[in-house]
């Protein structure tokens, strides 16, 4: 086995692939309450139509072992995930809503204030929610509201456009875990502004497509992408942006706390790569969208298949897949 299809089985059989895969019994259940064509499950966020743009919802559980053992983190990122899933979407937060659950106030209490302190640095204020002080572990979800006037979708990429990654490399991972970790410690101004430049290149007409790089990775991440659209690619692993001293295994499979792939024109790509490097945002293009429904990697030495949407759906959320003509 070559280096390449060593690294599409790892990638493959990453835990957060895994978790991705369940959505599918999840949504299987949500379509039969949704009335045909209204909103389409698989998004960052639910998009509703409202006046000349949309309202966007979307919400974020986290594990119980991360609220025990990171209370602080999860508390942050209960924030800052649900921010960007906002702004993976060409939108803007308005406020967040938490459910909390601990034994005892002491143990809320580290989770409320990295809540606290997210809200700040990105200035989203929480507005409400859920608390139950009387639970035998701590838990946490927070859900999120914003508005978008140009909508990056999932469900709007087409066959032939460039794939690109965007990603801030100016971060570490919190060890051993698989979080690279580029927002806590850094300039709240900085982090805002680099935000901003998400709805600002949908505003622009610059790229129609686009998700904020999930714990299923970056790999992970494009196939969700392909699925909703119901196309295929090929993902140049030499042209993903990384750290010079982390393994592309290790970087292809982790959840970067800045990190989007979006879907675009090739006369568009200059524009996009030099929106985000005017801010220091590491930004490629890595790889190229088709009508195959398989998402392949390639290097210098040839391709291999990661994923056969057509064989094995991922998530199940995805407009019709069509076989290549």
């Amino acid at each position: 086995m070559n280096d390449l299809a060593r690294l599409t089985q790892h990638v493959k059989q990453s835990i957060g692939l895994a978790h991705k895969r369940d959505i599918a019994a999840v949504t299987g259940l949500l379509n039969k309450c949704m009335p045909s064509g209204t909103i389409a499950l698989g998004d960052d966020c639910a998009a509703i139509p409202d006046r000349d743009g949309f309202l966007l919802f979307a919400a974020e559980g986290f594990l119980n072992e991360f609220v025990a053992t990171q209370p602080w983190f999860a508390g942050y990122c209960g924030v800052m995930v649900n921010v960007s899933d906002i702004y993976a979407m060409g939108g803007r937060p308005i406020a967040v809503v938490d459910a909390i659950w601990s034994d005892g106030e002491e143990q809320a209490k580290p989770v409320l204030e990295g809540m606290a302190a997210a809200s700040e640095v990105y200035r989203v204020p929480i507005a409400g929610g859920h608390s139950n002080l009387r639970n035998d572990r701590p838990q946490l979800s927070v859900a999120i509201l914003g508005r978008s006037n140009t909508l990056l979708s999932s469900f709007e990429a087409k066959a032939g456009q460039k794939l690109l990654a965007a990603v801030d490399l100016r971060g570490r991972f919190r060890e051993p875990h698989a979080w690279w970790d580029a927002s806590t410690g850094s300039p709240p101004e900085r982090l805002r502004e680099d935000l901003e430049l998400l709805p600002q290149l949908a505003e622009a007409g610059l790229c129609g497509a686009a998700k904020d790089i999930s714990m299923a990775g970056l790999a992970g991440t494009v196939l969700m992408l392909l699925e909703c659209s119901g196309l295929g690619g090929v993902l140049d692993v030499a042209a993903i942006p990384r750290p010079p001293d982390i393994s592309l295994a290790r970087w292809l499979c982790c959840f970067p706390s800045y990190g989007f792939v979006l879907s675009a024109e090739e006369k568009h790509t200059g524009a996009v790569i030099e929106h985000f490097s005017r801010r220091g945002i590491s930004c490629s293009v890595i790889g190229e969208t088709d009508a195959s429904g398989c998402l392949r990697l390639a290097d210098a030495d040839g391709e291999e298949l990661l994923w056969d949407l057509h064989a094995e759906p991922l998530t199940g959320c995805s407009i019709e897949l069509k076989p290549e003509a």
